[in-house]
């Protein structure tokens, strides 16, 4: 197996571990407020990493004043974009429908190669074709009725906006720097710049404890294991396909309502998880060389 065929196993377990965390997202801010959630959430994923960057560092040689540097700007950077692409969503999900939200989010698949373009990212007319198929699965996946967008959708595509400039910004610094370490500093920033919202909100202690296994699933698990396979994987992975695998989160959530909600999927859900899983599965298989791709 590849370098980049194990990054993608690695951003599909992300997707995974995303989709499947939708309930303890919605259940936490529920029951804490969005900034608490969020502030709560991020410090977890910064304590849960620690550990795992004091034993790694026991056989790393020590970082160059340069390294550090670079190190601290991208975490730092992956952080404020972190946190509000984060709160945008969280107070979208309030004012909008769950299904409008996923759709609006995913939009990143489209914005990722769109602003690639500017960065230098080449995209092979073909995976243009697959991202078309996969913004066309979420659709079907996540949009009923008729399509309009209100406030609430409005902070959701801003939220996928951020979104698309993370995974840009982690592709320019995740080659350079520690996966893990950079994202420990991300969730650090995010956690601190949600301080000031958290005290505003004034939660109580016993709010906190009823919202205990939403808090330790996305702390731990959303944040400490999801986010940093994201940075890890983005090493090898092209931002473009990245994207794509990361819109696989929709599917995942809709399959955990199905298989642990008991949640039916009717067959235009099931027509959208096909979709965007065939585009996904397309847009790997290698490309004959004809000289029209590269």
């Amino acid at each position: 197996m590849s370098r980049t065929q194990k990054g993608n196993l690695l951003l599909l377990l992300t997707a995974f571990i995303w989709g499947s965390a939708f309930v303890a997202q919605s259940t936490g801010i529920g029951r804490l407020g969005p900034w608490t959630y969020n502030c709560i959430k991020n410090f977890l994923g910064t304590f849960a990493l620690l550990p795992v960057i004091f034993l790694r560092s026991r056989k790393q040689a020590p970082l160059t004043a340069p390294g550090k540097k670079t190190l601290w700007k991208g975490g730092i950077l992956c952080g404020i974009i972190l946190c509000a692409a984060s709160m945008f969503q969280n107070y979208g999900i309030m004012y909008t429908s769950v299904g409008k939200a996923g759709f609006l989010t995913t939009l990143y698949v489209l914005m990722v190669p769109l602003f690639g373009i500017f960065s230098g990212h080449h995209v092979r007319p073909r995976l243009w074709g697959c991202v078309l198929i996969t913004l066309l699965g979420l659709y079907f996946l996540s949009v009923q009725g008729s399509f309009t967008l209100a406030r609430g959708d409005t902070l959701v595509l801003i939220c996928s906006l951020g979104f698309t400039f993370h995974i840009l910004v982690i592709d320019r610094y995740a080659p350079q720097v520690d996966g893990i370490q950079l994202s420990c500093i991300q969730f650090l920033t995010a956690a601190v710049l949600s301080v000031p919202g958290m005290i505003l909100e004034n939660p109580g202690w016993a709010d906190i404890q009823a919202a205990a296994v939403p808090l330790l699933y996305a702390g731990l698990l959303s944040n400490g294991v999801a986010y940093t396979l994201q940075i890890v994987a983005q090493k090898s992975a092209d931002p473009t396909m990245a994207s794509m695998i990361m819109s696989m989160e929709s599917v995942f959530a809709a399959l955990s309502g199905w298989v642990i909600l008991h949640q039916t999927l009717s067959a235009r859900e099931l027509l959208g998880c096909g979709l965007v899983f065939a585009a996904i599965l397309l847009a790997q298989t290698p490309v004959r060389e004809t000289g029209r791709e590269s």
